[in-house]
């Protein structure tokens, strides 16, 4: 039997949502072991005085196993 726990994680990046959960999954991955799944779940943009994208975020769900 397992069990796994699910913690949200926030990604940014300048570039693109696609880098922006990679950051996130990089940066977890330093503390977070046995993960296993990441769902993305919220896209949003941080915008500057003008209207321009000056950071792209997204919201993910990773799943961890819990270790024996």
């Amino acid at each position: 039997m397992s069990a796994y726990k699910i913690v949200e994680i926030i990604g940014t990046s300048p570039k693109s949502w696609e880098d922006a959960a990679n950051n996130a999954i990089q940066v977890a991955r330093k503390s977070i072991r046995h993960m296993r799944v990441a769902e993305v779940r919220e896209f949003d943009l941080n915008l500057n005085d003008d209207g321009s994208i000056s950071e792209y975020r997204v919201k993910v769900d990773v799943s961890f196993k819990y270790e024996d």
